[in-house]
């Protein structure tokens, strides 16, 4: 259980240091369609973000072998008060109100680490999976769908659906129960987190583009963290250490609205990143 926690809070550190550079890169170009989003992600920083994120993503399947999905994912909220401390070191002012929310984040993963039991024993049915196979193509629909959305609404749809997305990976990783690599590659659950995971980060990188990035991120981190934790507790046994469920329950709240307040460090300063002005290229 220690080293599920370690690999929880270090993936925390892997997914906050990739929004830096995710968010960095999709300041650097106007073009808010699908080609622009495209563009990107082809940039060396959210290429790099994204190697962050796949390491961030090996400490999370390990540290999902043994803890409860409501624990991970809300040690993987902290990724924002990492997202936070790396903004003030890179010059944006944290207030009184954005340094208590960082204490917040680690007093609740802290009640959270003391709280934790192991992981559900929950064993899944073939339908479970076809399940999140139908989940993964809905979130992408429903991602697609938000065009139609009014424009205000756009960036936080796109978010939420990013969080959900980010949920399934975390479901997906969580049911995966043999690693060796014939029996993986059978796992309808592998290509689940891997499409949930791409579809996450190409609709987040949609809504940073867009600039609603405090509404976006807060709306990722109640869909990531929530939606896993209550499958978790419905569907797969999850639980708390015997006596201690409202201290769970307490050490969950508290970090993941910590976390919502800490939501506009989704995007870093930009005049402190962006190493050449914003690109006006037309589209190709």
């Amino acid at each position: 259980m220690v080293l599920g926690l370690v690999c929880a809070l270090a993936a925390a550190v892997a997914y906050g240091l990739a929004s830096v550079l995710q968010a960095a890169a999709a300041r650097t170009s106007p073009d808010v369609s699908a080609r622009g989003v495209v563009r990107i992600v082809g940039q060396w920083r959210f290429l790099v973000g994204i190697g962050m994120d796949l390491l961030g993503f090996g400490l999370q399947m390990v540290a999902l072998q043994s803890l409860p999905l409501f624990v991970v994912q809300a040690a993987l909220a902290a990724s924002l008060a990492v997202t936070a401390v790396v903004s003030r070191i890179l010059g944006l002012r944290l207030g009184a109100k954005e340094w208590t929310a960082v204490a917040a984040v680690c007093g609740g993963l802290a009640l959270l680490g003391i709280s934790a039991g192991s992981e559900g024993g929950t064993a899944v049915s073939h339908g479970f999976r076809m399940w999140l196979i139908g989940a993964t193509i809905a979130l992408g629909l429903a991602g697609l769908a938000t065009q139609r959305a009014p424009q205000r609404l756009r960036a936080p749809l796109l978010g939420l659906v990013a969080g959900l997305a980010f949920g399934l990976v975390a479901i997906s990783g969580r049911i995966i129960s043999d690693f060796h690599p014939l029996k993986l590659l059978a796992d309808p659950a592998l290509y689940t987190a891997v499409v949930s995971g791409a579809l996450a980060m190409f609709f987040y990188a949609s809504a940073l583009q867009r600039g609603g990035v405090t509404m976006a991120t807060a709306m990722l981190v109640v869909g990531e963290t929530v939606f896993p934790a209550l499958v978790g507790l419905l569907a797969l046994g999850d639980h708390s250490r015997p006596g201690f469920g409202a201290i769970a329950v307490g050490g969950f709240l508290i970090a993941v609205a910590a976390a919502v307040v800490l939501a506009r460090f989704g995007e870093p300063p930009a005049t402190k990143l962006a190493e050449s002005p914003p690109s006006h290229e037309s589209s190709v």
